[in-house]
């Protein structure tokens, strides 16, 4: 074993050092990728995939040689370790690696367009920041096209930096948006229990409430009141789950939050340029 020093570079990660904090980034992983790639014009865009933009398995020419649709597509993969920023879009085009179109690798090479023009952004791990958690949850309903299969977002905060965050579709088809919603809360709700355990280890603070910010108040309100209804029993598990960690435990503080200030929104669809601007800000 050796000691060599402060980590520098490890796997494509590149991190930094400076009065700020940490930056890591993966600007070195990019080059590599938009080389192989074989990009012809110099092209940039504003965001990853355009507004109202729908893919399908059937639209397009199949590809004769999806190979590289394939590795393209891993490689954008491994590089949401530091780019949240195409976390969304990397879920969308990751669903058709099997039988790739012409049409879905347009959309991915959109993807390294957008990366190109945004090669020097970085994740900061401030070292001034208070190390306080909050955490924000959204979903949308039957958004997809393919499966009518809602998509989970979450996003988690220590202090000033984002710590974990997650763009994923749900495993079943949910017949009402208050079920979707519970169980996007409930996800983020078990990523709030873990990373409190992992903190608490650390000797961070884990006694006080993680809040927790969803902008739906029906949610919120179901949430907090400690009587079923008929229409509510299909959400059951979840609801308890819930409850057990906000009334019990109390690792969780669900909070308000309107639809404008909704960070999550940013892992469940795509905005215009000046939204995702402001909301990657």
């Amino acid at each position: 074993m050796k000691d060599l020093g402060h980590l520098r570079y490890f796997l494509g990660l590149e991190v930094a050092y400076g009065p700020r904090g940490y930056l890591l980034s993966q600007q070195k992983y990019i080059y590599n990728l938009l080389a192989r790639a074989e990009l012809t014009n110099d092209q940039i865009a504003d965001t990853p995939l355009q507004l109202h933009q729908k893919l399908a398995p059937d639209i397009g020419k199949l590809l004769e040689n999806p190979t590289r649709y394939r590795e393209i597509v891993g490689a954008l993969v491994y590089l949401t370790i530091s780019r949240l920023d195409i976390a969304y879009v990397v879920h969308v085009v990751s669903q058709f690696v099997q039988s790739p179109t012409t049409v879905h690798y347009v959309v991915v090479l959109s993807i390294l367009h957008y990366l190109r023009g945004t090669l020097s952004r970085a994740l900061l791990f401030s070292s001034t920041s208070k190390l306080q958690r909050r955490a924000f949850s959204d979903s949308d309903w039957a958004d997809d096209i393919i499966d009518c299969r809602s998509i989970n977002g979450f996003c988690v905060f220590l202090g000033d930096t984002i710590i974990s965050w997650r763009a994923k579709k749900q495993h079943v088809v949910s017949k009402s948006s208050t079920e979707v919603e519970y169980r996007a809360m409930s996800t983020a709700t078990s990523e709030i229990i873990w990373l409190r355990q992992l903190l608490c280890d650390m000797t961070i603070d884990c006694l006080s409430p993680t809040p927790l910010y969803y902008d739906s108040q029906s949610t919120i309100k179901i949430a907090t009141n400690v009587v079923f209804h008929e229409h509510t029993k299909h959400i059951e598990i979840d609801s308890h789950f819930i409850r057990h960690h906000y009334s019990k435990t109390k690792a969780i503080f669900l909070s308000y939050i309107s639809s404008e200030l909704q960070l999550a929104d940013f892992f469940i669809k795509v905005h215009t340029s000046k939204r995702h601007k402001f909301l990657l800000s």
